[in-house]
């Protein structure tokens, strides 16, 4: 009995020997990583790079001429270091964010979806960062998204939307921050990127009456909104007016549900049942329009043409067949963004009202 007892203190002596030696361990290895390496700075990237703190900081903040070649020094230092530049303090030393608030009405559809695309890849390539705010044709949701941009302190907005609320334009005019418009006029003082709407318009309307159409429809959106969209229909009307043939125009608003476009546009083929054109004011209304002529069993281009506005990728590339007057979607969005910079920059800007467009011809016409 005593052996066991002893054996038994013995072991348990040990084992506390041993605990506490691991709990030195532990606390010797602890003091070791509390020493924390210290963060790389400017300077550290100036001695990689083998230049001066104020050759990084000019690069840093894209001030002043620098190279290429020192450029890329700077950037490869940064880079095999492990140095990040303190975002807080340099928007506090330029006075800017460096983000773009961009305000579109829905990034299903193609057209803007592409729109985004290219002005988030405009802005990179300026060391801007898009803030993409989808407002889903709300005029409340678009709203609070310009409120919420001036929070968070942007240095400028690109917006794309269609409501026609009197809050939202009120917002608008009354932002203290440079604004730009695509295809919609916001102010006297607010830049607008836009196509050649005028052309868009006659060269759909000549393309259809070149293929024999004489009863054409014209769907284009709310005619309440002020926007370079509207010069489409004017064209429209000029055209049919000069051949003495008659103008029939249905309004569909933009921030209209799908179902809801289907029903207005489906009630009209079916009261107007001698149509022969159909002119719709984007690829979406066009492709809503096929769908509704098969449905009803009215042959695409034989008895009905067809012939849409806007020509994006993603439509190009599901929808082919469709006849299309192209915007130059890149062009409107690189556009925006030099507008936007050069505003953010005291620089002198100007409208761009007439991007060139060009036909599209498919196998709906």
């Amino acid at each position: 009995m005593f052996y066991y007892k002893f054996y038994n203190f013995l072991n348990i002596k040990v084992k506390v020997t041993a605990a506490y030696k691991g709990i030195k361990a532990m606390n010797r290895q602890s003091e070791k990583i509390e020493i924390k390496e210290k963060k790389p700075g400017i300077k550290d990237v100036a001695k990689v790079a083998g230049v001066s703190s104020t050759t990084v900081s000019r690069v840093l903040n894209n001030r002043g001429y620098i190279s290429e070649e020192t450029k890329q020094k700077v950037h490869q230092a940064m880079k095999k270091i492990g140095y990040y530049p303190n975002e807080i303090a340099r928007a506090l030393l330029n006075q800017r964010t460096y983000f773009i608030g961009v305000i579109v009405p829905s990034i299903i559809n193609p057209f803007h979806g592409e729109v985004a695309q290219n002005i988030e890849y405009y802005l990179s390539k300026q060391n801007y960062k898009m803030l993409l705010c989808n407002s889903n044709n709300n005029a409340e949701t678009e709203k609070e998204y310009v409120e919420m941009l001036k929070r968070n302190q942007v240095d400028g907005m690109i917006v794309g939307t269609h409501n026609n609320h009197s809050d939202i334009i009120k917002e608008y005019s009354n932002l203290s921050m440079p604004l730009v418009a695509i295809d919609r006029y916001l102010g006297d003082n607010v830049i607008t990127i836009s196509c050649d709407n005028y052309k868009v318009g006659q060269l759909a309307t000549e393309h259809l009456l070149e293929k024999g159409c004489r009863k054409i429809l014209c769907i284009r959106g709310d005619s309440r909104l002020k926007m370079p969209g509207n010069d489409r229909s004017q064209a429209y009307r000029d055209i049919m007016r000069k051949l003495g043939l008659p103008s029939l125009i249905l309004e569909i608003p933009f921030v209209k549900p799908l179902q809801e476009k289907y029903k207005l546009i489906d009630d009209t083929l079916h009261t107007y049942t001698d149509l022969d054109g159909i002119f719709a004011g984007d690829d979406l209304l066009a492709t809503i329009t096929l769908q509704i002529a098969k449905e009803r069993g009215i042959a695409v281009p034989e008895r009905l043409k067809i012939i849409g506005v806007d020509g994006a990728k993603q439509t190009r590339i599901y929808l082919p067949e469709l006849t299309t007057i192209r915007q130059p979607i890149e062009e409107i969005s690189k556009c925006a963004v030099k507008s936007m910079i050069d505003l953010i920059e005291d620089k002198k800007c100007e409208n761009r009202l007439a991007l060139p467009v060009t036909l599209l011809e498919g196998k709906t016409t």
